[in-house]
């Protein structure tokens, strides 16, 4: 976040807010903070930490997140195409396809419309994490999945996969701890950078937004047996 304005906002649908956002690109600051998160979330990509049969946690979404904070979501989009596109040449794993691309766009821009230039609670980032859950890793990349399997190695491809949807709902309120926890620590030195201008916060899990994470789960479990249960009765 530049130096010079420290006006946060309630929304982001706002023209000013946008503004500004496109204006941390003439930061050098910023700028800098941003290459090294780029370098930091592609070193990072392939840590993982299982936790259960075909169950792991990576830690490059809390970059992400991290970064798109500072910046807003015009860099966020750019670094998210930069770090995943280098990620693919320095690291790869099958064939590059830009629909995938476009998904890690679009999760850097969703985790900036909730906590660039807001003032950040559990609550928030708990719906930030969930918006990413729903919209990437539950509808946008299983659609890019299919057309990479169709097109790209002539095979067929299931967009809704039962064990993929329970596996990212069972991630989520594991994930979402780990932003809380990761955000109480950084804050404090964003703020003292004058990166971020959140004042002194605490963010707290306590039952209200155990509750909430729990809900949310549910609500999305429920949602996948309503499709599977429709789809069984057609």
């Amino acid at each position: 976040m530049s130096e010079n304005n420290q006006k946060l906002f309630t929304t982001p649908f706002s023209a000013e807010y946008w503004s500004l956002s496109l204006k941390e690109m003439k930061s050098v600051k910023v700028l800098v903070i941003a290459a090294l998160l780029t370098a930091l979330r592609i070193a990072i990509k392939s840590a993982k930490i299982p936790i259960g049969p075909d169950l792991t946690v990576t830690f490059g979404f809390v970059v992400n997140a991290l970064g798109s904070m500072i910046y807003g979501p015009v860099m966020a989009a750019i670094t998210s195409a930069v770090s995943d596109i280098l990620g693919a040449v320095i690291f790869p794993s099958g064939a590059f396809f830009f629909p995938f691309t476009l998904v890690e766009v679009m999760g850097g821009v969703l985790f900036a419309l909730f906590y660039y230039r807001t003032k950040i609670t559990t609550v928030r980032v708990v719906w930030g994490r969930f918006a990413v859950t729903a919209i990437c890793n539950l509808l946008l990349n299983p659609i890019a999945l299919y057309y990479y399997y169709t097109f790209l190695m002539g095979k067929s491809y299931a967009i809704f996969s039962l064990p993929r949807i329970i596996k990212n709902l069972a991630l989520f309120p594991v994930q979402s701890l780990i932003l809380v926890l990761f955000f109480n620590a950084m804050l404090p030195i964003t703020n003292r950078m004058k990166l971020t201008h959140a004042g002194d916060i605490k963010l707290r899990i306590e039952k209200r937004e155990i509750i909430m994470i729990v809900l949310l789960t549910l609500v999305s479990a429920l949602a996948v047996a309503g499709y599977y249960l429709y789809n069984g009765l057609r």
